[in-house]
């Protein structure tokens, strides 16, 4: 090879050859040179290492004895650069990677050259990028997998990647922003700052809230990533959705604004501090009972309670019973439904030792003596047997009564307060109710109104069965308006031992702090309702005797009242009527409220 003279800017020859040589000496990979006629005439250093073989053993020796492996093959016709073979041979214990290359020398004459790489380095080489590749892959996919946003930018703001998330939480699609610099992107509307923008110019981790394209509130970091020589090479951005959160701090706004409201409304918050037994009057209706009761609780007439099942007839009771002046006294309460007819007459009066089989050597007292000087609460008086009714009346007549088994009188001072769900007028025109009991008993009759009846109550009763059960189960639980409005348009059948019933129900079962709507127990049997009514309204219309064709308009027409309307009282308003009317025809038609 000749040597070329370079006058400027060098000075002196640069011999080609030494850098040639020095190149091929120095090559991490095995290298032998062959001439025209096949003989080997250098052999670089890794390639002895590979082959096993010294200078001496090739050097001057034919190609295709030293490396048999490749089969010999016409070089005279070759073009200069092309491969003529590559494989894989077995030398020196091993297996080599061979790449058998022709050239051609500056005066034509052709040439040959042998790479060799020892397959080790290609297999530890092809396991660290298949491991690489692996790693990369994981850690795209756990990107792509996060529910935050990520965006990674280089040194000038060009975006080089994002994921699915970023896009979802930001509306900017990935065509908008890859190989883009994110300051062309700002703009007054929707970003009016970009947070790798600020990262860059701060050198330092930037946050910022961010309110999105689609209406999203986000919080961003920019944090820069800094190279050896403490340059920005790259900007890491978070994204993270902190519209859940607002939205959680606006129910507990709600939640507290809606307790200070039913707390500063109620004239004693001491009731709402977690007894079991004690009262809530929030609605108009009930402050009417409540002060009728406070009325006529001094005196000691008897009282009679009506009311459906559930809605605090007890409550009354013992409210009658604390205002008076027997408030120091027992309070005995006695359900006559609960109790069979032979056992009752001994429950009440008591019994003499050895009146009848199985009773007491030493006798017993009834409730009437357990109450002297107190109250005697006869719950559920209408389910009394007739023949015990007679005794009552007398004990009621005389204030004295008889033990079973004794002919003794024994005097008694107690006040009477009855209660029952059933209508004794009615009962009584059956022969099922003596009339002179009836009387006696209704000296002061308090009507106390269903739970659908008194709508302002179920919110603050709500309120204060879910603080009774918060502290009973150590929970926090929290009411939210959806609810509420739920409850309010729920018919109750059971009242207020329901509601209360209910309350516990989702206090325990619900995993949300928060109480919605699809906490209830009903809400899945709603839903099928909702579709049957709606397969009702579309089946084909066929001519029916008039009064039902009435019922079935009637029933149309209080389905879409509700879907439309949502409350009791709406759709009494709409269809100027009573909302007792509504609920009656609501409960005839078994329709349930929304």
């Amino acid at each position: 090879m000749s040597t070329v003279e370079l006058k400027m800017p060098y000075t002196e020859p640069f011999d080609y050859r030494q850098v040639y040589e020095a190149t091929i000496k120095h090559s991490p990979n095995g290298i032998v040179l062959a001439d025209v006629d096949h003989v080997i005439r250098y052999i670089n250093p890794v390639a002895k290492k590979l082959t096993g073989k010294g200078t001496l053993e090739v050097v001057g020796r034919n190609f295709y004895d030293i490396f048999p492996h490749i089969s010999p093959i016409s070089l005279d016709s070759e073009e200069a650069g092309l491969e003529l073979n590559t494989g894989v041979i077995q030398m020196n214990g091993g297996e080599l990677h061979s790449k058998f290359f022709s050239i051609k020398t500056e005066k034509g004459i052709p040439a040959y050259i042998l790479i060799l790489q020892d397959m080790r380095q290609i297999y530890e080489l092809t396991s660290d990028l298949r491991t690489s590749r692996h790693v990369i892959e994981e850690m795209e996919e756990i990107l792509e997998g996060s529910f935050d946003g990520f965006l990674v930018a280089d040194e000038k703001g060009i975006v080089q990647m994002m994921n699915s998330s970023y896009e979802r939480l930001t509306g900017i699609t990935r065509d908008e922003l890859l190989g883009r610099n994110i300051a062309e992107l700002i703009n007054p509307v929707w970003m009016k700052k970009s947070v790798v923008v600020l990262a860059l110019e701060a050198k330092k981790s930037i946050s910022l809230a961010h309110t999105t394209r689609n209406k999203k509130n986000i919080i961003v970091t920019g944090t820069p990533i800094f190279n050896s020589r403490g340059e920005i090479k790259k900007v890491i951005v978070n994204a993270r959705d902190i519209s859940e959160i607002y939205e959680l701090r606006e129910e507990l706004l709600k939640a507290k604004e809606m307790e200070k409201l039913y707390f500063s409304s109620l004239k004693d918050e001491s009731y709402l501090k977690g007894k079991e037994d004690s009262f809530v009057v929030f609605s108009e209706t009930m402050q009417e009972v409540f002060s009728l009761a406070k009325k006529v609780s001094c005196f000691d007439a008897t009282v009679l309670l009506l009311g459906e099942s559930g809605v605090g007839k007890d409550v009354i009771a013992k409210y009658l019973h604390n205002n008076s002046l027997r408030k120091d006294k027992p309070f005995v309460t006695v359900n006559c439904g609960a109790i069979p007819e032979n056992l009752l007459e001994a429950e009440l009066f008591g019994y003499e030792g050895g009146s009848f089989t199985g009773a007491s050597k030493e006798g017993k007292i009834g409730l009437f003596e357990a109450a002297e000087g107190g109250t005697l609460f006869l719950d559920e008086i209408g389910e009394m047997a007739l023949n015990l009714q007679v005794k009552l009346l007398r004990a009621l007549e005389t204030r004295e009564i008889l033990r079973v088994g004794s002919v003794k009188p024994i005097t008694t001072d107690v006040r009477i307060l009855a209660a029952t769900n059933q209508d004794l007028g009615d009962i009584v025109k059956k022969g099922e109710f003596r009339k002179d009991l009836y009387y006696r008993l209704n000296v002061i009759q308090i009507d106390i109104p269903p739970l659908r009846e008194r709508i302002d109550d179920i919110a603050p009763l709500a309120l204060h069965f879910l603080q009774l059960f918060n502290g009973k189960y150590g929970l926090s639980k929290k009411l939210t308006y959806d609810l509420i409005k739920e409850l309010e348009d729920y018919l109750w059948e059971g009242n207020i031992r329901q509601l209360k019933n209910i309350i516990e129900n989702i206090v325990i079962v619900s995993n949300n702090e928060y109480l919605q709507p699809n906490d209830l127990p009903w809400h899945s049997r709603h839903e099928e309702a909702k579709a049957a009514a709606e397969s009702e309204r579309r089946k084909e219309v066929h001519i029916v005797p008039l009064e039902q064709a009435v019922e079935q308009l009637e029933r149309q027409i209080l389905l879409k009242a509700r879907d439309e309307l949502k409350s009791t009282r709406k759709i009494a308003d709409v269809l100027n009527v009573d909302q007792s009317t509504i609920v009656r025809k609501m409960k005839k038609y078994g329709i349930s409220p929304k």
